[in-house]
């Protein structure tokens, strides 16, 4: 292969979302040369997450993305629980603590423009990576790690991140286990805009509803210019409850969607609809690093997409990877020392943390599944314990994700 085939940077991070986008950011911040390898060829517009946790907007205030989008996002200072039209509790994220809701897109777009002012060509759009593997024979002088491409060019590196996703194929070719853990739902989502939604406009703040009902939670989250409906389905593998106890084996179209919310909390939704179904899965990798190649985001760790949850998880992945990449650079003396497990702090860290946010989204899912009887009773029951002091607190730290 001819030296024209062949990229150096110091890393080499496969995947484009928002945790690699925001990676390379911080690592270019630091005065490293990263290169992003996407697939895709554009931004999917299409709705995914849209809460960014305090923890996740802290990063991206690092990456100096976080002023610009703020003018698009929505604050969520609070919210409240209901079941049958009453409330049982309130929570507020006082300060800091508040959830901004904004579009993955939109994050993404920043990063990207972010990028592009840093290191001007490290993202490569329309690229596949198929193989990823230490470097070896003459390679090993000079970088830690080699990806192939699918047109036969290298990229070498010290150090690899593989940010790629839960469906990543290059974890799977490094034999990391997959690994599912408890909690799994159904679920189907539908964003509702303009002025009859009864939602915030950007640059405002806003409550979240979390409507605890019988045949399931049904959530009203603020989007800018809107209300972002998610409405549980039931378990995975199961058949989705209709309206007034009937069922269905797929996924609601709009006037099935709408008629679940009607029948659940009473509201009729406006305007055109447009719903998708989603399964929330909790997933964990067996292993974060291998040698020089780390894992990071959905790649690392599977979380309930439902508020976010699994970006903010990610952006601290990118926010201590970084710190990690930066010491392991030359300029940062710790090259040498720590050549064999360059990732073991990261990895254990990291792996706590996921660990704990999947058991706090567990944890969310059962309190939203569907209940009824006594199971409903001691469940209100709970929610109203939980709504007061010193549980608050407490309940709001585990929706704001604080200390992940």
């Amino acid at each position: 292969m001819s030296d024209a085939a062949v990229t150096r940077c110091d890393v080499v991070i496969v995947g484009g979302g928002p945790v690699g986008l925001l990676l390379a950011v911080l690592l270019a911040q630091r005065g490293l040369e990263p290169v992003v390898l996407e697939q895709r060829t554009r931004i999917a517009t299409r709705p995914k997450a849209v809460g960014v946790h305090a923890p996740g907007w802290r990063v991206l205030g690092a990456a100096g993305v976080a002023n610009a989008l703020a003018a698009e996002a929505v604050a969520i200072t609070g919210g409240e629980v209901e079941c049958d039209g009453r409330v049982l509790g309130r929570m507020r994220f006082p300060g800091d603590a508040a959830v901004r809701s904004v579009p993955q897109h939109r994050v993404e777009a920043a990063l990207e423009a972010r990028l592009a002012e840093l290191r001007p060509g490290a993202l490569r759009r329309g690229v596949e990576a198929v193989g990823i593997e230490p470097a070896s024979g003459a390679r090993a002088a000079r970088a830690g790690v080699w990806a192939r491409l699918a047109d036969g060019s290298v990229v070498e590196a010290d150090h690899a991140v593989l940010a790629d996703g839960v469906r990543s194929r290059l974890r799977a070719e490094l034999g990391i286990a997959w690994r599912l853990r408890r909690g799994s739902a159904r679920y189907a989502m539908a964003d509702v805009t303009g002025p009859e939604a009864g939602g915030a406009t950007a640059g405002t703040a806003a409550d979240a509803r979390l409507c605890f009902e019988r045949g399931g939670v049904v959530e009203a989250l603020p989007i800018p210019g809107g209300l972002r409906w998610v409405v549980h389905l039931g378990r995975a593998g199961r058949r989705r409850p209709g309206p007034s106890g009937t069922s269905a084996s797929e996924w609601p179209d709009a006037p099935a969607f709408a008629a679940l919310v009607a029948d659940r909390v009473g509201v009729r939704l406006p305007g055109a609809l447009e719903p998708s179904g989603f399964v929330a899965r909790q997933r964990l990798a067996a292993r974060f690093a291998i040698g020089r190649i780390a894992l990071a985001g959905d790649a690392a760790h599977e979380i309930s997409p439902i508020g976010g949850q699994g970006m903010s998880l990610g952006f601290r992945d990118a926010e201590e990877l970084a710190e990690v990449l930066a010491a392991l650079s030359p300029s940062g003396g710790a090259a040498g020392a720590r050549v064999d497990a360059p990732f073991a702090g990261y990895e254990r860290s990291r792996r706590r943390a996921a660990s704990r946010a999947i058991r706090r989204a567990a944890f969310n899912m059962a309190m939203g599944g569907p209940a009824g009887g006594i199971r409903l009773a001691l469940r209100n029951l709970a929610v109203r314990l939980l709504a007061l002091p010193p549980a608050r607190t407490a309940l709001a730290r585990v929706f704001t994700m604080r200390g992940l």
